[in-house]
């Protein structure tokens, strides 16, 4: 790598590594919001963050701050869009423009426990999601869980392909920059696409056991979904030859229990493949949010184009050791992550916490990675461990 010069901030640290650039230290950035939401819901946030924003916590404690936003929001045009919670009607719209779909993340409340379904009303049919928020999720920060897919029956499909046929595709850029000047010298915002196709219709269309009945039972209409997935994803790629970020990233949420070697291999790869083609060609590098089992997905992954694994998560939270990744993947992805929650519990001891870092260090030399928490600081994590980590590497000179 080609070394650079000077005090880097954490920003440029990130920036500089993405580039193929050496930084001055290695650069230590994740996501604490879930930590943050917990002890603020708890009434445990320690004093001295009392009264701060999100981003001088980060800057207090010494990790830079990842940020997740999407590259482009979505027009439906044509469709109804009808959001009850607990059966009361509290969002009505026609041709919406909504940042998340079909998982409607933004209009689903987060901090009210119950069920919200949200229905998508077109003249050629209805098609629903429901989502479940449950007490102990909002005092941990969490997300609502996606509870009901968009397709339950073969006649949803062409429901569906008629929503997103009528879609319009909205760039973000102006929000993007925005935000990023926001974040400052402590933040990297990362830009992101909807999931490839094989992921978004496992998580976000169908659901794992009717996905996996569909690939055996009725693959035609299926393999015509994740057709159009392709095609459309393919089109926003290209759409992002105007915008100069360096880094692109899809929310995969790969992981090897549900997206097996065989599936990858047919279903993942070669898309891939191809949209690192595409966005290589318009010197960017593109990533994927890796928080799963990914041992059996090694060798795949380093045939896969990717620049990086993001959020990855070894031992013991999966079974994939940090050396095993790091071994396999020599020549690419590179790591984003690598740090696993669990060490930051109470239950770890200070001695195989210290170890544990201690000899990711050594491991790592000089090579490029970008130190995070996978999959994040948790509720549960001790903050004063993640203060560690970010003084560790700033006394850790590359």
């Amino acid at each position: 790598m080609k070394p650079t010069t000077g005090k880097m901030t954490i920003h440029d640290r990130v920036v500089a590594t993405l580039k193929g650039e050496k930084p001055d230290r290695l650069p230590f950035i994740d996501r604490i919001e879930i930590w943050h939401r917990t002890h603020t819901s708890a009434g445990t946030l320690p004093g001295e963050f009392r009264g701060m924003s999100l981003a001088d916590v980060h800057r207090a404690v010494g990790i830079g701050q990842e940020k997740f936003i999407n590259a482009f929001s979505l027009r439906l045009r044509g469709v109804e869009v009808i959001s009850r919670f607990q059966g009361e009607i509290f969002y009505h719209e026609k041709d919406p423009v909504l940042d998340y779909f079909p998982n409607v993340w933004d209009l689903v409340p987060n901090n009210r426990a119950g069920f919200t379904d949200t229905e998508f009303v077109t003249p050629v049919g209805r098609v629903s999601v429901q989502h479940q928020t449950l007490p102990h999720m909002i005092a941990a920060g969490m997300e609502p869980y996606l509870k009901g897919h968009l397709i339950k029956e073969e006649k949803d499909y062409q429901t569906v392909i008629h929503v997103l046929e009528r879609g319009e595709y909205l760039p973000r850029y102006g929000s993007f920059h925005d935000e990023e000047t926001r974040l400052g010298d402590v933040g990297f915002l990362v830009p992101c696409l909807p999931r490839s196709p094989f992921q978004q219709t496992l998580l976000e269309y169908l659901g794992e056991v009717p996905l996996f009945n569909a690939l055996y039972n009725s693959p035609t209409p299926l393999k015509k979904l994740l057709r159009f997935l392709d095609e459309q994803l393919g089109d926003l790629l290209h759409r992002l030859a105007e915008w100069s970020v360096q880094y692109i990233e899809f929310l995969d949420n790969i992981h090897a229990e549900m997206t097996n070697p065989r599936l990858f291999a047919e279903y993942c790869l070669p898309y891939y493949q191809g949209y690192a083609e595409i966005l290589y060609g318009q010197g960017k590098k593109v990533g994927s949010h890796t928080d799963g089992e990914l041992k059996p997905l090694l060798d795949l992954l380093a045939e896969s184009g990717l620049d990086v694994c993001e959020s990855f998560s070894p031992a013991p939270l999966t079974e994939c050791t940090f050396e095993e990744a790091w071994d396999a993947w020599q020549d690419g992805p590179m790591i984003w992550g690598g740090i696993p929650s669990s060490i930051l519990e109470e239950r770890t001891s200070e001695e195989e916490f210290q170890e544990y870092l201690e000899h990711m260090l050594r491991i790592i030399g000089d090579r490029p990675i970008i130190l995070g928490i996978g999959d994040l600081v948790m509720g549960n994590n001790l903050i004063e461990r993640v203060r560690y980590i970010a003084n560790r590497v700033e006394n850790h000179a590359l």
